[in-house]
């Protein structure tokens, strides 16, 4: 798509359910100016006023603020609504409408009266599609004029992402054929590896540390779990080349859950990250070549903070707040694309 943007424009963004600020920094590296954020967790706030101190970040149930507390404007670009996933995810018992969660993602209406943003963008997992709450948000914007386009999923892995993460997005405007054009727009980019993203930082063994970075640390790992990573081959190799004296009894003579005590692959993108990406035990989360999981710092490379984002928390807080964000990089091509269609449109 040609580039059309307006360079001396301000571009406007409300970021909702902002957690640690992943949306906040992909929006102002490709150009938005955050006027404000929402989200409710204290640790995560902290985590994003160290990182966004002069965004207007109002911490609070969102079902108790009023939009006009949270930002004054009435007219911004972009409204970004990354809703808790929970709700909608394949290992909620509760999945879909029968989660007291699964109407949050309705707050936004109120933003949207408020705010009369010209886009509407929506992201969390495929299982919004299939439930109800994707209607009634459709049915909601249409009272105010916006017309929601069908949910598409993607890979974050074709956005620049070096990792797997499949998400649902939604695109909501005033004009049927921006909606459309966003969608037209998003084309996938080359590979980035597991390589690009952490190859550069410093061999750690377990419980090693970088002097030169807090959140570069290995875990300390027991004997026996050292002892079965000493079996699994380098750079991509599984748990089923371990010893079967050494297995697990929940593992021996069973293929399930395949990927603990895996290895990363140097030239492939990572797994889905989760709030356990550091604990070998929850998923491929160990070193290519390191006996160790992953650090702090690579699982934030490989949700594509930058190297110099800093966060609150615990190990156990920041690891959530890694697991649970949208990777940076995929929002840059996301709210680049908006931007683009917006300076066409106009």
């Amino acid at each position: 798509m040609e580039n059309r943007r307006n360079l001396e424009k301000v571009w406007t963004a409300v970021d909702l359910y902002c957690g640690s600020g992943a949306v906040s920094q992909g929006l102002k590296q490709v150009g938005f100016k955050v006027l404000a954020a929402v989200d409710n967790d204290p640790v995560a706030c902290k985590t994003y006023r160290m990182n966004h101190p002069e965004v207007n970040l109002a911490e609070g149930d969102i079902r108790s603020l009023k939009a006009a507390d949270v930002c004054q404007n009435k007219s911004i670009d972009l409204l970004v609504v990354c809703a808790p996933c929970q709700p909608f995810s394949s290992q909620n018992r509760l999945r879909g409408s029968d989660d007291p969660r699964s109407d949050l993602v309705l707050e936004c209406i109120k933003f949207v009266e408020q705010l009369t943003p010209n886009v509407v963008f929506f992201e969390n997992v495929p299982g919004i599609a299939l439930s109800g709450v994707s209607k009634k948000l459709s049915t909601k914007l249409s009272e105010y004029g916006y017309y929601l386009g069908e949910p598409r999923t993607l890979n974050a892995a074709h956005y620049n992402v070096p990792q797997r993460r499949v998400r649902s997005i939604m695109v909501a405007s005033k004009s049927r054929e921006l909606t459309e054009q966003f969608y037209a727009s998003l084309k996938p980019s080359s590979k980035v590896t597991v390589r690009d993203a952490i190859s550069g930082l410093r061999s750690l063994a377990a419980g090693q540390k970088d002097p030169k970075d807090k959140l570069h640390f290995a875990r300390n790992h027991s004997e026996i779990a050292l002892k079965r990573l000493s079996y699994i081959e380098k750079d991509g190799g599984s748990r089923f080349s371990i010893p079967y004296e050494l297995q697990l009894n929940c593992h021996k003579d069973t293929k399930a859950y395949p990927d603990v005590y895996g290895r990363m692959k140097w030239d492939d993108v990572a797994p889905t990250l989760t709030t356990g990406c550091t604990d070998i035990t929850r998923g491929r989360f160990a070193h290519p070549e390191d006996d160790r999981a992953i650090s702090l710092r690579e699982a934030a490379l490989l949700q594509t903070f930058p190297r110099e984002y800093s966060f609150y928390g615990n190990s156990g807080q920041i690891a959530r707040q890694i697991g649970n964000a949208v990777p940076v990089n995929m929002i840059c091509r996301m709210a680049s694309s908006i931007m683009d269609c917006l300076s066409s449109s106009k």
